[in-house]
């Protein structure tokens, strides 16, 4: 009989990883680790792993380099998922990315992308957040693990959710009272819409998170675990005092560490970040006129005759703030949304979630860099129609079954004489796809980024020409010619002390001198196909070598003989 045992053992071991080879699915905190650190095992020439910070709980903010070396001195992308905890299809889309380039790195075209750039992917920058799909009682959480008192009563945490019908999830409760606001959807009568008094409707429900009163101030679950959101933590359109903001812009290890180091990588030229705001879906538009605030302050000039304004002494002036994608950006989003589209074969585009201080809007407004984003998967929404309704018709046609809880009724200490249910939809259901899809989707953005970063900003030399002017004297003209489809560095940028300057350089040799042009010359912003041109004369035969580029860009050189 043990003989049989063994044997039935061995099997087993044999027969797991075939079966378990053509399933993908949602990887817990500690399952993606363990990816990552293998990834740096098996490519270690052209992979490298590193923690870049550990959150409140512990958690590893890994970091995954890829391409050959020297990396830091190549153009880069970088790739963020888990900016949101509740879309957790994004650390998958990183990762899975990670995987798949390097699996491919034999490839071609594949070695050739690899020789020219770098990719920094950052699969899961919210740990804390996103591993809450893993624990119990399942629920969506975009906080992370630092005790925040959120209700500011000089309690922390104190009012988390309840499992009020132990089924393992947080979802809603409703409660039958004309006082509420709340009424059943035309459209499917198990979703939950606030009553529209145009429409002549009234309220019948209380809907509230599943949970109870803790502290008894008639909210609730308005204080859980946790207290700030990567996703509402960066330094543009900061709100101050907001749910999940912090203390200050920045104020987390994780956000810190993702800032620094990004800043830290002039060679960055884009960003892809996977999460709630969408720019590919449905890609923005530049804005004729820019929002205008307050900047800084400096004293206003003299004035003849009566004050004019402020009272002497006090400092105003205006100035332009950017809110919106400049003209020549706006091609390139438009381009790439169109890729997007075209590989992914995603149709139409959800609603775009924003938030304040969210990190795709950081990357391009304060970072200065190409910034994509998208949820990278969605279901269809006709105009005017209720999300969650939509949800679950895309449910039921696609059998996704055990996507709703069904209304429940229970006691609730809260509502003694009240009926009181519990239901609603499964947490992270609405902005996930189901696991079985991952392998298709994981695919095709991978597919995606690889032919969008093709299109990086590529430098090469044109039309060198040297000709002699007499005398010794030589004149040397050449074009520096942008070959790429993106822009050396996006419009936002292009003052930005995080970009470098491209600069060309002419380094003579031996007693040769420059007699006319400078030896170092900025090069201005070059769009796609766009080139400058460059003159210089130099007395004294031999050669020259001319330098141009910059970290984001490539440096390319060439030698040139004068005689």
């Amino acid at each position: 009989m043990k003989k049989y045992r063994g044997i039935i053992a061995a099997l087993i071991v044999l027969l797991q990883p075939l079966h378990l080879a053509g399933q993908k699915q949602y990887t817990s905190y500690k399952e993606l680790s363990a990816e990552i650190n293998q990834l740096g095992k098996l490519y270690p020439g052209l992979c490298a792993v590193k923690s870049l910070a550990r959150t409140g709980s512990g958690k590893d903010v890994w970091l995954i380099s890829i391409g050959s070396e020297p990396r830091d001195s190549k153009p880069g992308v970088a790739i963020v998922g888990g900016v949101d905890g509740s879309y957790l299809l994004g650390r998958e889309l990183a990762v899975g990315f990670a995987e798949r380039i390097l699996k491919n790195a034999t490839e071609k075209n594949v070695k050739e992308l690899l020789d020219k750039l770098t990719f920094y992917v950052l699969p899961d920058v919210s740990p804390d957040e996103s591993d809450q799909y893993f624990s119990k009682p399942q629920y969506e959480r975009s906080l992370n693990s630092r005790s925040v008192d959120d209700d500011r009563d000089f309690k922390a945490d104190e009012d988390p959710c309840e499992d009020l019908n132990n089924d393992g999830f947080i979802s809603l409760i409703r409660i039958k009272d004309p006082a509420g606001k709340y009424i059943e959807s035309e459209e499917d009568n198990r979703i939950m819409v606030e009553a529209d008094i145009s429409k002549g409707q009234t309220g019948e429900y209380l809907v509230y998170t599943e949970g109870i009163d803790n502290d008894k101030d008639g909210s609730f679950n308005e204080d859980g675990p946790g207290g700030v959101s990567f996703n509402r933590n960066f330094t543009f359109n900061y709100e101050e005092f907001g749910k999940g903001s912090g203390l200050y812009p920045v104020s987390e290890p994780e956000s810190g560490a993702v800032a620094d180091f990004l800043f830290d990588r002039f060679n960055v030229y884009a960003v892809f970040t996977f999460g709630p705001q969408d720019n590919l879906g449905q890609p923005v538009k530049a804005s004729e006129r820019q929002t205008t605030g307050p900047g800084p302050s400096q004293p206003q000039g003299q004035q003849q005759g009566p004050p004019q304004g402020p009272p002497q002494g006090q400092m105003i002036r205006e100035r332009s703030i950017i809110t919106a994608i400049l003209k020549s950006d706006e091609p390139v989003n438009k381009l790439v949304s169109d890729k997007y589209h075209e590989i992914t074969r995603l149709k139409g585009s959800p609603v775009s979630v924003t938030s304040p201080g969210n990190f795709a809007d950081w990357a391009y407004f304060h970072y200065g860099r190409y910034s994509f984003t998208t949820p990278g998967w969605w279901y269809p929404v006709e105009k005017g129609k209720n999300a969650e309704a939509a949800f679950l018709k895309y449910a039921e046609k696609n059998e996704m079954k055990d996507a709703f809880i069904p209304w429940t009724e229970i006691s609730h200490p809260d509502f003694p004489e009240k009926k009181t249910e519990v239901g609603g939809l499964k947490p992270f259901v609405i902005h996930n796809p189901p696991a079985d899809s991952l392998e298709s989707i994981i695919s095709n953005h991978y597919r995606f980024i690889t032919e969008v970063a093709s299109m990086h900003p590529d430098l090469e030399f044109l039309d060198v020409k040297v000709e002699n002017a007499g005398e010794n004297i030589f004149r040397l003209t050449l074009k520096v010619h942008n070959k790429g489809i993106f822009a050396t560095c996006a419009e936002i940028g292009d003052q930005f002390i995080w970009t470098r300057i491209m600069r060309i350089t002419l380094d003579p040799s031996g007693n040769q001198k420059i007699e006319s042009g400078q030896k170092v010359q900025r090069i201005q912003r070059l769009l796609g196909d766009e080139t400058a041109e460059f003159t210089w004369l130099i007395s004294g035969r031999g050669s020259v070598q001319v330098t141009a580029g910059a970290a984001n860009v490539g440096i390319i050189t060439t030698r040139v003989d004068l005689k």
